[in-house]
């Protein structure tokens, strides 16, 4: 069931108004040449905007994803996934649309034509002026940025990996996108799909988990930033080629992550923090705008 959320008055998108989810195009790849960007080509410390970067841009949704593009602050764009009723993977964090939409009800209540109707709602602290516009599908982020862009996104429900696993391969992608989970034996079967399988995990599992049994399956390890120093580093101990730090919201969590060994840092805000270099004894600086 879908229930009706009375709605604020917005304004009009300043800075992207003109791209829709149908036309235009994110700006050009990061490199070019004959075949799509992948993992390969990112920099020693890439910035991953988390949800398309949900301090600066409504999150998970086409114009902010477009947004943190354009503005080359972040090397990998993420996004969450959801899977409606009729199997159709989207775009959406929350089991529910009432916390970011005008509606109410479950996300898997719907179906595509429904999912039509359902508008985000951007978040009034956001800097800009944003405007309400559909959650796209990730076949529609996919197309748009598939390789232009090395892309992350979180596969929430697992029954859609089939489904999601199909989009990337179809569209030559399997090198470019990495498949998000927090589950082990999900990643274990993202890697055994032939995509680039990645594991987040929260301060509270890191406490007990071993991540060195995870390395013959697991290509990013995602590791909370809110984690004790002993727990960091031995995720970055691990083998795991690389270990990337969420959520990242200040200069002084990105430095610590750093310092410990994490080479990849996720953030809300990837706009802010490549302003200011890394410091301190074995950290690794990240040049602005790559």
């Amino acid at each position: 069931m879908v229930t009706l959320i009375a709605s604020t008055g917005l304004t009009a998108v300043v800075s992207v108004a003109a791209l829709t989810l149908t036309g235009g195009q994110a700006g050009p790849p990061l490199e070019w040449g004959a075949g799509p960007l992948t993992v390969d080509s990112l920099p020693r410390v890439p910035y991953v905007a988390h949800r398309g970067g949900a301090r600066e841009v409504p999150e998970n949704s086409m114009s902010g994803l477009m947004a943190a593009a354009r503005r080359g602050t972040a090397q990998v764009l993420d996004f969450d996934t959801r899977v409606l009723r009729d199997g159709t993977p989207v775009v959406f964090h929350d089991a529910t649309l009432n916390r970011t939409t005008f509606l109410g009800g479950e996300v898997r209540a719907l179906d595509a034509g429904e999912w039509r109707n359902v508008r985000l709602r951007p978040r009034d602290r956001l800097p800009g002026s944003w405007r309400a516009e559909r959650p796209p599908t990730v076949a529609e982020v996919l197309d748009r940025f598939g390789g232009r862009i090395v892309l992350m996104l979180e596969a929430k429900d697992p029954r859609g990996l089939d489904r999601l696993a199909a989009l990337i391969r179809a569209r030559g992608l399997t090198r470019s996108v990495f498949v998000n989970t927090n589950d082990p034996g999900v990643a274990r079967r993202i890697h055994r799909l032939g995509l680039l399988s990645q594991l987040w995990r929260s301060a509270r599992q890191l406490r007990t988990d071993r991540p060195g049994l995870w390395r013959s399956y697991v290509d990013v390890l995602d590791v909370d930033i809110r984690a004790r120093d002993a727990d960091l580093t031995r995720a970055v101990r691990s083998g795991i080629p690389r270990v990337w730090a969420h959520t990242v919201v200040t200069p002084a969590q990105r430095d610590r992550a750093l310092a410990l060994g994490c080479n990849g840092v996720i953030t809300d805000a990837p706009g802010r923090l490549p302003r200011h270099p890394a410091r301190g004894p074995g950290t690794v600086t990240a040049a602005p705008g790559r």
